[in-house]
C-alpha cells in the first residue's frame, strides 16, 4: 500500500506527459522564460518519448514520416549521429527515441523531468476575491517507490496526447475467459513478442489474430507476418468503419511524398475548412466551397486522389486485397489517411496467404478459437486488439471540473442554442458537408467514453477546447492556469506542436501579446463551437471528429490562425509562387521562439 508524503511541493508549472508535446512545451517555456520558474515534467513511463518510449517500441515500428519531417525545427535529426537514417526512408522507432533523448540532453532539460510519476488526481482551487484565478493540486504516485505525494502548481499543461490511454474494455469479446490465450492491446505487443513468436521449442508455428483495421493494426500485422514469419488473421469489423486509407509514400504522377502534399497551400484550399480563411485566401476558398462549380472541382480533386491510391495499391488484383479497399471516400478521412511505411509491399503478404482478411464481427471466443459472424472459426494463439485510444487524459478530474474543461465524459459546457447556430453557420459556409456519406448501415461505434463504458453508444459531444488548447469556459479561460497540448490528431505533429507550445507559453506568461477575445465574452465559446462542430461534420464519419480534433489538410490554416494571434509571420516562403506550390515543413518555422522574443522587445520599446 502506497504511503503518503506530508509536505506539499510548490511549483510554478507542471507539465504532464513526456512525449513529443510535453518535451516541446518544456523546451519552449524554458528557453522563453529566463526567470527562476520552478518547473517539473511528470511522465509515468520509465523513459521519455510517449508513443516512442523505450518500453513501447516493438520490432519494425516506424514513423509515417521520412527524414527531415519528424523533428523539432531547432534540432534537426543528423544522419551522422543516427547511422540507420537514410534520406527518403521512414524513421525507425528506436531512432526517434534516441533523438528525443539527445534533444533533452542538448537543451539541458533532464533536470526538469521526473520519470515513473503517475498523476492520479487533480483538483482545482479557485483563488482571488472573485474566484477568477485557479491553481491545481496534483496527487502523484511514484511507481518505483510506491509513495504518494502532492504538488501544488500555479499552472498546468496536460500533454498526455492521444495515445497515452488505450481503449481496451475488459469484456471486449463474448466468452473471453474461455479463450485461454493472450488477449492484449497493440500498445503491449512488445511484451508478448517472445511468447508468441519464439518457435525455438520446435512446436507447431503459432497463428495470431489482429482485431482492427486502423494503422496500428496494419503495423501489427506487418511485424507479425513479415518479421516473425507468423500467419495472421486480420479481422475487420463488419459493423465498423472498414479499412483505413493506406497510401504509398509517393503519390500522384509526379511522385510526391504524401505527407508533404498535406502542407502545400494550393492543395489545402480543396479542403472545406471553417477556419480556412485564416490563411488569407478567402476568395479562392469561397469560390471552391460556396459555388456549384467550385464544389464540382473539389469533388473531382478528391476523386483523383482516391483513384490514384486505389490504382497504386492494386486492390482489385486479388480477392483478399480487395477486402482492404477503404469504405469511405478520402474527402471524409482525417487520421484514417495513413502511409505504407514498410520495407516490403504489405499487400504481397496478403497475396501470398501469410495474412488472411476477414470482414466480420466476433461472435464469441472458445479455447484457442475465434468465432465469427460469418460462421467461420479461426484457430488463434493470441489476439492483438487494435481498438484505439481514449480521448480524455488518464488524469482524474472532479466531475464539475470535467465540464469546465469540455471533456466528452461530462455535460457540454456550450449551450445547445449556440451549437445549433454553429451547425447552421458551418453548413451555410460549407454546403458540401450537408451531404454526409452513408458507408455502412450496420455501423456501431466501438469506443464509448461515458462513465458507463458500454460499447454501444457514442460520446454526447466532442472535446470542447478553444483552438483545441484551452478551456472555453469564462472562468478557466481567464485564469490562464491550464492548457492542453497534443490533443489534435494530425499527420503534421511536429509542425503544429511547436506553434501550439509557443501559443500556450504566450497565453500563460505574456497575455498582452496574444490577440484573443475577452474571456468573459462569447467569442471564445462561439469559436470553440464552430471548430469542434466542424470536426464532427467534416471528420465525424471517416475520422474521430465526433470525439476529438482530427484533421489533415486543414493544418496550414490552423497554424496560420495561431501565428496571427501570436503576431508572427504566416507566409514564410520566398515568393508568392513558392507560397502556393511548395510544401511547408518544420524548417520553415526555425527560430520561431526567437522571433516571438524579438516581437516582445519591439512591443516593449513602443510603449
Amino acid at each position: 500500500m502506497a504511503s503518503h508524503a506530508e509536505e506539499t511541493e510548490e511549483l510554478d508549472l507542471v507539465i504532464v506527459g513526456g512525449g513529443i508535446s510535453g518535451l516541446c512545451a518544456l523546451r519552449t517555456i524554458v528557453s522563453l522564460e529566463k526567470g527562476p520558474l520552478k518547473i517539473a515534467l511528470l511522465e509515468n513511463q520509465s523513459s521519455i518519448g510517449g508513443v516512442w518510449a523505450q518500453e513501447r517500441l516493438y520490432t519494425d515500428l516506424k514513423t509515417n514520416h521520412v527524414l527531415g519531417s519528424y523533428e523539432f525545427s531547432d534540432f534537426p535529426m543528423r544522419p551522422k549521429v543516427h547511422s540507420d537514417l537514410k534520406p527518403g526512408h521512414h524513421i525507425p522507432g528506436n531512432t526517434v527515441h534516441d533523438y528525443l533523448e539527445t534533444y533533452v540532453d542538448e537543451f539541458l532539460l533532464r533536470g526538469y523531468i521526473r520519470l515513473g510519476q503517475r498523476v492520479q488526481n487533480v483538483v482545482e482551487h479557485k483563488t482571488g476575491d472573485d474566484d477568477q484565478t485557479s491553481t491545481w493540486e496534483l496527487e502523484i504516485e511514484d511507481l518505483s517507490a510506491g509513495t504518494i505525494s502532492t504538488i501544488h502548481a500555479k499552472k498546468l499543461i496536460v500533454a498526455t496526447g492521444q495515445t497515452s490511454q488505450p481503449y481496451f474494455p475488459e469484456r471486449l469479446f463474448k466468452s473471453q475467459d474461455e479463450f485461454e490465450r493472450p488477449i492484449f492491446h497493440c500498445v503491449d505487443l512488445h511484451k508478448y513478442e517472445s511468447e508468441l513468436f519464439n518457435n525455438a521449442d520446435g512446436k507447431e508455428k503459432k497463428r495470431v489474430t489482429v482485431f482492427g483495421s486502423a494503422k496500428s493494426a496494419f503495423d501489427a500485422v506487418y511485424t507479425i507476418a513479415e518479421t516473425y514469419n507468423t500467419p495472421v488473421d486480420m479481422i475487420i469489423r463488419a459493423s465498423g468503419h472498414g479499412p483505413i486509407w493506406m497510401c504509398p509514400a509517393l503519390v500522384t504522377p509526379l511522385k510526391k511524398y504524401l505527407e508533404k502534399l498535406m502542407t502545400v497551400r494550393l492543395l489545402t484550399w480543396f479542403s472545406p475548412c471553417i477556419w480556412g480563411d485564416a490563411d488569407g485566401y478567402s476568395g479562392v476558398r469561397s469560390f471552391l466551397h460556396s459555388t456549384w462549380l467550385g464544389r464540382k472541382i473539389v469533388d473531382i480533386f478528391w476523386s483523383v486522389i482516391g483513384n490514384d491510391v486505389k490504382t497504386l495499391n492494386k486492390y482489385d488484383s486479388h480477392l483478399e486485397t480487395a477486402k482492404l479497399k477503404p469504405w469511405i471516400e478520402p474527402l471524409w478521412v482525417a487520421s484514417g489517411l495513413s502511409i505504407l511505411n514498410y520495407d516490403r509491399d504489405f499487400f504481397d503478404l496478403v497475396r501470398e496467404g501469410k495474412v488472411r482478411i476477414h470482414i466480420a464481427n466476433v461472435e464469441r471466443l472458445s479455447t484457442g478459437a475465434v468465432h465469427l459472424s460469418t460462421g467461420e472459426f479461426l484457430s488463434s494463439d493470441g489476439i492483438v486488439c487494435c481498438t484505439g485510444w481514449r480521448t480524455t487524459p488518464t488524469i482524474n478530474f472532479p466531475p464539475e471540473t470535467q465540464k469546465e474543461l469540455g471533456f466528452p465524459t461530462a455535460e457540454d459546457p456550450i449551450p445547445v442554442d449556440m451549437i445549433q447556430k454553429a451547425d447552421a453557420h458551418i453548413l451555410q459556409q460549407l454546403p458540401r458537408l450537408k451531404d454526409q456519406p452513408v458507408f455502412n448501415t450496420e455501423y456501431q461505434p466501438l469506443i464509448q467514453e461515458t462513465p458507463s463504458q458500454t460499447l454501444s453508444a457514442a460520446p454526447s459531444h466532442p472535446l470542447r477546447l478553444y483552438h483545441f488548447l484551452i478551456p472555453c469556459t469564462p472562468q478557466l479561460a481567464s485564469s490562464r492556469s491550464i492548457a492542453f497540448l497534443g490533443m489534435a490528431t494530425t499527420a503534421s505533429t511536429m509542425l503544429i506542436t511547436q506553434v501550439q507550445a509557443l501559443w500556450i507559453a504566450a497565453y500563460f506568461y505574456h497575455p498582452d501579446s496574444l490577440h484573443l477575445p475577452a474571456p468573459d465574452r462569447t467569442e471564445i465559446q462561439w469559436s470553440t463551437a464552430l471548430h469542434t462542430q466542424y470536426c464532427i461534420w467534416r471528420y465525424g464519419v471517416g475520422g474521430h471528429g465526433n470525439r476529438r480534433p482530427d484533421f489533415v489538410f486543414d493544418v496550414m490554416p490552423y497554424v496560420d490562425m495561431l501565428l496571427k494571434e501570436l503576431g508572427l509571420r504566416q507566409n514564410r516562403k520566398e515568393s508568392r509562387l513558392k507560397e502556393w506550390l511548395e510544401a511547408y515543413g518544420v524548417e520553415d518555422y526555425r527560430g520561431l521562439v526567437e522571433e516571438f522574443v524579438e516581437r516582445l522587445k519591439r512591443d516593449k520599446k513602443d510603449l
